[in-house]
């Protein structure tokens, strides 16, 4: 196993993890406004991963100062549910915040595949298991496959990042991915307001 730190409701106060972190979320489904959120994993980029078993009061001040901090930059893949999640149960504005799942859209154009699984592959080359995605995260005590899966989430993503980085440079296409990354917590209040199937662009 990994180097997986559990903790039960928060974080402690004098853990310092630094300016870059990289964060993932695991609730009862996909649907942010009915399935609570049940975990929160944190990574510095070292190998090691602090995993945050919330309470459903989400009584956790030291977590929401860390995520809502703008003076650290949040890692995420497929930021737009990460985030919406925190509004919604911990109500909490997450940001500034880096997508690899946008990045890898704006700049691994010669694949249709943006999952985290796929982009790990080809830019760390490390296979990630999956099979713990669609378990109970809900339950009282998590087993040790669900840390190990957790902890995954998020140890790869500084290292991927650095790497999308590089490709968006070399496409001429940081600020656009810069401006979409700004636009996730709006984004985030429009899947929690109903605008989640609607696109508010479009002309129809």
């Amino acid at each position: 196993m990994n180097n997986i730190t559990l903790h039960k409701g928060d974080l402690p106060a004098d853990l310092d993890l630094g300016s870059i972190i990289a964060v993932d979320t695991e609730a009862m489904g996909l649907n942010p406004v009915r399935d609570a959120l049940c975990v929160v994993q944190i990574s510095s980029g070292y190998g090691s991963a602090h995993v945050v078993q919330l309470e459903r009061t989400y009584n956790c001040p030291n977590l929401k100062a860390l995520l809502a901090d703008p003076a650290i930059l949040k890692i995420f893949h497929f930021a737009r549910f990460d985030v919406a999640m925190m509004k919604k149960w911990m109500g909490i504005t997450c940001t500034p915040v880096w997508c690899t799942k946008i990045a890898s859209k704006l700049s691994r154009t010669y694949t249709d595949r943006h999952g985290l699984k796929d982009v790990t592959r080809e830019l760390v080359g490390a296979n990630m298991d999956k099979s713990q995605q669609s378990s109970d995260w809900g339950a009282e005590e998590l087993t040790d496959q669900q840390l190990q899966y957790a902890a995954s989430d998020v140890l790869h993503l500084h290292e991927i990042r650095k790497g999308l980085i590089a490709m968006l440079e070399r496409e001429g296409r940081v600020e656009l991915a810069q401006a979409c990354f700004d636009f996730l917590p709006v984004r985030a209040d429009l899947d929690l307001l109903g605008w989640d199937e609607t696109d508010i662009f479009a002309h129809s």
